[in-house]
């Protein structure tokens, strides 16, 4: 499903407290988990669109980086937003 700004605004209100906050790291995870997830799906249809594959890396990279500094500043909230996105470690 194509991120469209219902999806958005919910999301920020879910993971970011409030609509407008759209800077929250949380937010921002689940963002690019719910992109990622829309990116794989394209994929398994169309095996070479390999534009599309590396924008998957990329945001996979990002989303990882903003995980790794969650968990540096706090580790409860990376445990949280683990278990809601249900990512793997």
């Amino acid at each position: 499903m194509r991120l469209t700004s219902e999806i958005k605004k919910q999301m920020f209100v879910e993971h970011g407290g409030a609509e407008k906050n759209t800077g929250n790291s949380e937010a921002q995870v689940a963002m690019f988990t719910h992109r990622i997830q829309h990116l794989t799906e394209h994929l398994k249809v169309n095996k070479k669109d390999f534009s599309a594959e590396k924008s998957l890396i990329a945001l996979v990279g990002k989303r990882r980086a903003l995980l790794n500094y969650i968990a540096k500043k706090d580790i409860f909230r990376y445990r949280d937003i683990i278990q809601k996105l249900g990512l793997r470690k």
